[in-house]
């Protein structure tokens, strides 16, 4: 017998997801079919198998406004499960389509799966993976735009030109062998190559009218290596950092740590020839350098002159860079108001979480770890086992928020947060390689970063203004980077490594980001497509 009052509770219930579904429906849907493959790529000139996309080595470019509904239907022909994840889509509410074994099922081989996203409240420069296995060794990336609406103002006119430029180091060698590597408890060797755009030297090809001002869309897809990034005889205003219109400052090159994108204008102000396009290393010994051609249109000139160089190991110098990356306050985001109206340094911190990542030998085997825990996948995918109350699939608070001091061992590391909490999380990096970090579901603000161990009294030195917001940020060696996160994002989150090597290897763990109240205000039900898998099969995706 249906009472009045849960009568009433149940329409106010449907009507209110009827509205939901309306005010979604108010928003453009963009359809994507990419069927996923294997087939052979000469990156650096040898034969491979790579992953393509609709036959493509990049991927296609996924194109999309400020909270367009972006269904994408992925078919998998490969021969094992696959996943695509998408580097800096927020996944607003919606954790369940972010693509990483912690909250998504793999497409078994054979099968497809329709990715449901929605770019909400977004702007800005950034790529998806392949983020299963070791297949990003392989390829399937590819860039992601997201442009402003019309109505919203740019704080620059528009470019002549949208260009993606998609950097990342390479090795010749087979991804299921680079893997298998791994998984003998071995570490990976120094790249074979550098590629922009899926090509080695002087492959790629830029065509540019003279006279005219374009906009590339820089991203580090690789795997553990920083990048300089530079253009011969040409100057790049940086305009955009992962959904951030930043302060319009001048670089003659710039340093792209891995996973982490960028978005600079540069104006063809040159006599007619070619010039070289540049990356190359930073931090390692063995400087690795490719070259890509910009061509004026009405050049007859081919490419002349030493390539240029570029900043090798000199640490000061690449801090003081991003240092001076800071937001333009007046400018519009997403939306019409400034990006400078929400005063994150008047907040006050709820909770103070430090990560420290370390490297040692677990059974014999070579692991990563992030306060002495070095995760494991569960059997399930866990947001799945939070969402169905699967017990025995992982523990809330099996990674403390601070250093143990304990040795390293293996757990399916998850650390609660509480929905609506404003953190501080310091990164400390006490090896002697740059490392980059990323939050899925999130952007943050990079308040400080130095040398040295963090203290208390670190925080005098904080940026309280205009600090950049973004999803990637680094730590250089034997440093800090110290980030503010509102946590306004309900779902199980990836906070990860971006060197796949020691992802792979266990330098990750998964925030969740609960609310009690569990309300579709705050969190979207599960997809009635997600694939279920593990201890969650032959489960139901909705209990309505």
């Amino acid at each position: 017998m249906i009472t009045g009052s849960s009568f009433w509770q149940r329409c106010s219930a449907i009507l209110f997801l009827a509205v939901v579904v309306v005010v979604q429906a108010e928003d453009p849907y963009r359809f994507f079919n990419w069927n996923v493959t294997y087939g052979d790529i000469f990156p650096l000139g040898l034969r491979q198998q790579g992953i393509l996309i609709n036959g493509r080595f990049p991927g296609p470019l996924l194109y999309s406004v400020t909270n367009d509904n972006l269904i994408i239907n992925v078919y998998n022909n490969l021969d094992e499960p696959f996943l695509l994840s998408w580097n800096g889509v927020q996944q607003r509410r919606n954790s369940y389509e972010d693509g990483v074994y912690g909250t998504t099922c793999p497409i078994p081989p054979g099968k497809n799966f329709t990715y449901i996203l929605q770019v909400k409240d977004q702007i800005g420069s950034f790529f998806y993976f392949p983020s299963l296995a070791f297949h990003k060794a392989a390829g399937g990336f590819g860039g992601i735009r997201i442009l402003s609406r019309p109505r919203i103002p740019v704080p620059f006119p528009d470019p002549a030109g949208d260009l993606t430029v998609l950097i990342g180091d390479w090795f010749n060698t087979d991804h299921r062998q680079l893997k298998a590597e791994l998984d003998g408890g071995h570490k990976l060797p120094f790249p074979d190559g550098i590629l922009i755009n899926g090509h080695g030297p002087n492959g790629a090809y830029f065509t540019v009218e003279q006279g005219k001002t374009y906009r590339f869309r820089i991203s580090n897809v690789g795997l553990q290596n920083s990048l300089n990034f530079r253009i011969q005889d040409h100057k790049m205003k940086l305009v955009e950092v992962e959904g951030t219109h930043t302060v319009q400052t001048i670089y003659e090159s710039l340093d792209v740590h891995v996973g982490q994108s960028y978005s600079v204008l540069v104006t063809m102000d040159q006599a007619a020839q070619d010039f070289y396009i540049v990356a190359s290393t930073r931090f390692t010994d063995k400087i690795l350098t490719t070259t890509a051609t910009l061509h004026y249109s009405n050049s007859m000139k081919a490419v002349s002159g030493p390539i240029p160089g570029g900043p090798t190991d000199q640490i000061d110098w690449s801090l003081n860079q991003a240092r001076s990356i800071r937001t333009n306050l007046t400018a519009s985001g997403p939306r019409p108001n400034p990006q400078g109206s929400y005063h994150y340094g008047l907040i006050n911190i709820t909770r103070t979480i430090k990560i420290v990542s370390s490297a040692a030998q677990v059974n014999g085997k070579q692991r990563y770890a992030v306060n002495s825990v070095s995760f494991v996948p569960a059997d399930t995918p866990l947001k799945l086992a939070d969402y169905f109350k699967i017990e025995g699939v992982f523990r809330v608070g099996s990674i403390s928020d601070n250093p143990t001091g304990k040795s390293m061992y293996l757990d399916t590391s998850v650390m609660g947060a509480d929905f609506r909490a404003f953190v501080e999380i310091v990164f400390e990096n006490q090896e002697n390689i740059v490392q980059s970090w990323h939050i899925d579901g999130y952007a943050f603000w990079v308040v400080g970063m130095d040398g040295g161990l963090w203290t208390p009294d670190s925080r005098k030195q904080y940026n309280l203004r205009d600090a950049v917001s973004r999803s990637t940020t680094q730590v250089y060696p034997r440093s800090w980077t110290a980030i503010y996160m509102a946590l306004d994002n309900v779902g199980m989150w990836n906070v990860r490594t971006e060197s796949w090597a020691r992802q792979y290897l266990g330098q990750q763990f998964y925030l969740r980001v609960y609310s009690a109240v569990e309300s579709v205000r705050d969190e979207y039900p599960i997809p009635k497509n997600a694939l279920l898998c593990g201890r969650a099969k032959g489960k139901s995706t909705r209990p309505l």
